[in-house]
C-alpha cells in the first residue's frame, strides 16, 4: 500500500497489518462524513480522512504535514487508487457473459477512464461516467440518472456496486438503483440493510445466488 509506504517514510510505526485496521475505522468515519456533506465540496473530508490516519499512524506532529504533501503529491502524480486485484478483468468478464450490463460512476478528478483503459477494463464496459467531468458527484442522485439514462433502463432494473455507504448505497438507492457494497476490510457488518461482498471477484457468484433465488427479475 503507498500509503502505508509513505508514511513511513515520515515516521510512522505501525505495521501493515495495523494500518489495514487503522484504515478500516477511518474509512467508517468517511463514509459517515460524505453522507453528511450530502452534494457539497468534500474536499476537506478527504483531508480530515487522510490527516486521521497520518496521526494515528504514529507519523510525529510536526511532520503530519509534510506527509500528507508527499501523499497528494504522489497522487498527483500517479493516482493513488490504481491497484487491481488479480482475477478483475476476469470476474467483469464473467459478469457481461452472464447477460448483464456493465459501466463505472466514480468519484474522480478527470483521469479515471485513462486509468481503466490502462489497465484493460474498458474492454468490459460500456461506459465511464467520472464526476469531474460531468459537474456533479456521488451522492447527487444526478450523477446515478444520467448512468441509467445512458443504459436506457428502468432504475429499479440497475444495480450499483460501491465500497462507500453514505455515498454509494444511500446515493444509488435515493436514484431508484438496487445497491451491493463492496467490504473488504469487513467495516459495514454491523449494517443489516445492505447486501455486501468483501471484493469484485465474489460479483460473479453473488450473481448466481441472486438469481438461483429468484430475486434478479
Amino acid at each position: 500500500m503507498r500509503v502505508h509506504t509513505i508514511l513511513g517514510e515520515f515516521g510512522a510505526d505501525i505495521e501493515r497489518a495495523e494500518f489495514q485496521a487503522l484504515e478500516r475505522e477511518a474509512r467508517l468515519v468517511l463514509s459517515r462524513r460524505m453522507g453528511e456533506q450530502a452534494t457539497g465540496d468534500d474536499d476537506q473530508v478527504w483531508r480530515d480522512y487522510f490527516t486521521t490516519l497520518i496521526a494515528q499512524s504514529g507519523v510525529p506532529n510536526d511532520r503530519i504535514g509534510d506527509a500528507g504533501e508527499a501523499i497528494r503529491t504522489s497522487h498527483e502524480a500517479r493516482h493513488m487508487w490504481t491497484y487491481v486485484r488479480p482475477g478483475t478483468h476476469d470476474a467483469v468478464a464473467a459478469v457481461r457473459n452472464r447477460g448483464y450490463r456493465t459501466a463505472v460512476v466514480s468519484n474522480a478528478d478527470g483521469r479515471v477512464e485513462a486509468l481503466l483503459r490502462d489497465r484493460g477494463l474498458t474492454d468490459h464496459l460500456e461506459f465511464v461516467i467520472d464526476s469531474e467531468v460531468v459537474g456533479f458527484k456521488k451522492p447527487d442522485r444526478r450523477i446515478f440518472e444520467l448512468a441509467v439514462e445512458r443504459l436506457g433502463l428502468p432504475a429499479a432494473r440497475v444495480l450499483y456496486v460501491g465500497d462507500l455507504y453514505a455515498v454509494d448505497v444511500l446515493g444509488a438507492r435515493e436514484a431508484g438503483l438496487h445497491a451491493l457494497l463492496l467490504d473488504p476490510f469487513d467495516a459495514f457488518g454491523h449494517l443489516d440493510d445492505v447486501p455486501r461482498i468483501p471484493h469484485v471477484l465474489e460479483l460473479p457468484h453473488w450473481l448466481a445466488r441472486l438469481e438461483a433465488s429468484g430475486a434478479s427479475e
